[in-house]
């Protein structure tokens, strides 16, 4: 899915199937990603403050120093790499 630059703060993404998904620049500011698979999903740049990222397989997705993550979480023990 070609999702760059999408306003979805907020949104209710639960479970959602975003594998390979290209979320750069999205905007994700407090959706609920829990139980996302997100594997190999573009986050270049992407807004996840205040997201709540439990449960989500990230591995394998990308990220920069751009993106934007909740207080305290760990991307890299999640399996996403930063470039």
């Amino acid at each position: 899915a070609d999702l760059r630059g999408a306003d979805l703060g907020y949104a209710n993404l639960y479970g959602a199937d975003l594998r390979d998904a290209d979320l750069r620049d999205a905007d994700l500011w407090g959706a609920d990603l829990g139980y996302a698979d997100l594997r190999g999903a573009d986050l270049r740049g992407a807004d996840l403050g205040y997201a709540d990222l439990r449960g989500a397989d990230l591995r394998g997705a990308f990220a920069n120093e751009f993106t934007r993550w909740p207080a305290g979480f760990d991307p890299a023990a999640r399996g996403v790499t930063v470039r």
